[in-house]
């Protein structure tokens, strides 16, 4: 028997409906599934009793694939898939491989010639990018900068310049309830000229995204505590 086929399956960004974000198709192929790999399970249960699986919850195959999953384990996440059963891989929010670490079980499926298929669904980077009016011809991602003061500063010192020579948007996140001590350091100590894209709670009830000038947002500072968000960054 050959391998299976790798699902990729998007999630929702947050609570938001399901039907608004995630195509009736996907939903229908995920509720055909035995087998999961997923960020976090309890959450990845959440997700699969909102789509409507038709099997018992507790009969499905969840194992775990994070931050913290040794590589070592991932051939025995792929196990399933070689042996022939289809398998779904879930992020925690968005797209699965996407600045997530489902990208090593793909990389192995990949590396196996297994049939690897994304399915479509919300990507707050790309949603991001969309919104945001920034250069979408050249962009990088960068996750998370550094929590030290002085090493952040410097990152967005060098991501501002990198943005400027190659004209290309930088995309960047903190984790929410560090976003205020972003936003000061941005606003300080990038060129007053330099475009910003503040994407807060995207596909959420509470979505705002706009793209404004530093000395533009200096009059009033975008107020993100605790709110899920993106930040995009493009210099003249």
């Amino acid at each position: 028997m050959g391998a299976g086929t790798l699902y990729l399956i998007p999630t929702t960004l947050g609570e938001s409906a399901l039907a608004a974000v995630i195509p009736q198709e996907v939903q229908q192929r995920v509720r055909t599934l035995d087998y999961f790999v997923v960020e976090n399970p309890k959450s990845a249960r959440a997700y699969l009793k909102q789509i409507g699986m038709t099997k018992p919850l507790q009969d499905l195959h969840i194992t775990t694939l994070n931050v913290h999953t040794p590589d070592a384990d991932v051939a025995g996440l792929a196990a399933p898939l070689l042996a022939g059963h289809d398998l779904g891989i879930m992020s925690e929010a968005g797209c699965p491989g996407v600045a997530d670490p489902g990208a090593k079980l793909v990389l192995y499926a990949q590396q196996r010639a297994a049939r690897v298929v994304p399915l479509v669904g919300p990507s707050s980077i790309l949603l991001a990018l969309m919104a945001s009016g920034l250069n979408g011809q050249s962009f990088a991602f960068h996750g998370y900068l550094p929590v030290a003061d002085a090493e952040r500063e410097k990152v967005l010192r060098e991501l501002e310049m990198q943005s400027r020579r190659l004209k290309q948007t930088q995309i960047f996140i903190e984790t929410p309830y560090r976003n205020q001590k972003l936003v000061h350091s941005m606003l300080e100590r990038c060129k007053g000229s330099t475009l910003l894209c503040v994407a807060a709670e995207i596909s959420l009830p509470g979505e705002d995204i706009r793209t404004m000038t530093v000395a533009q947002w200096k009059k009033k500072p975008p107020q993100l505590d605790r709110r899920p968000t993106l930040f995009l960054l493009l210099a003249d």
